[in-house]
């Protein structure tokens, strides 16, 4: 295996159903729109950085159903080696089940912020807003720059704060460690920052990364 970037991690389909609302338990709701998608944590980031022009590779099991078979040409249209993605028979690809609210955005505003919250206040958040010294709280770094600040945002984005920013984020981050290690981390972690904030501003999960084309030529000079 000659790839740059080897992840090992999970491969799910993503069924996204979308209502006007969530249903209260018990209710039935007429759904606007159906998306089938790709996502896991691991083919996500590995996704990601293959977007961005790095020669990846994948090692995960799929199960030999439907889903598996077309999670695997999936991960070949992007490029990604599959050499050890093993498609087993007799059992079922893993699934997400997801309802998208069309009403709502969830805003949090994290004061006073605490140093251990419970990690779904950042991944159930659309919207997540602190100031200064709270970043500090959650992230445990100083902000006192901008450059600090964007720094404690993509900590923020990695503990789930948007759907698909931590794994871009990620992502990004593999892919310039390996292919610009002469950059100093700061920037790596600027440059990565500023990839998953694109990739928040469309659906989905996988769709919603960006590819190198995508992206401001300086952030790969």
């Amino acid at each position: 295996m000659n790839s740059k970037i080897v992840v090992i991690g999970s491969c799910n389909i993503d069924l996204q159903c979308f209502t006007p609302r969530l249903p209260r338990p018990g209710e039935t709701l007429h759904g606007t729109e159906f998306r089938k998608g790709f996502g896991g944590k691991g083919a996500n980031q590995c996704v990601a950085a293959a977007k961005l022009g790095s020669s990846t590779a994948m090692i995960a099991r799929l199960g030999n159903d439907s889903f598996g078979q077309e999670f695997h040409r999936a991960l070949k249209d992007n490029k990604i080696n599959t050499d050890y993605v093993l498609m087993t028979d007799g059992v079922s690809s893993g699934l997400a089940l997801i309802t998208v609210a069309q009403n709502g955005i969830a805003i949090v505003n994290a004061a006073p912020a605490v140093t251990n919250p419970d990690p779904l206040v950042f991944r159930l958040s659309d919207i997540f807003c602190v100031n200064e010294s709270e970043a500090e709280v959650l992230t445990g770094m100083a902000v006192q720059s901008v450059d600090e600040a964007k720094v404690a945002v993509g900590l923020l984005l990695d503990k789930g704060c948007k759907q698909g920013a931590g794994d871009m984020f990620v992502g990004g981050l593999a892919f310039y460690l390996a292919y610009y290690p002469q950059l100093p981390m700061r920037e790596i972690v600027k440059r990565s920052c500023e990839v998953a904030t694109v990739s928040v501003q469309n659906y989905g999960t996988q769709t919603s990364f960006p590819t190198k084309d995508d992206l401001p030529t300086e952030l790969f000079l």
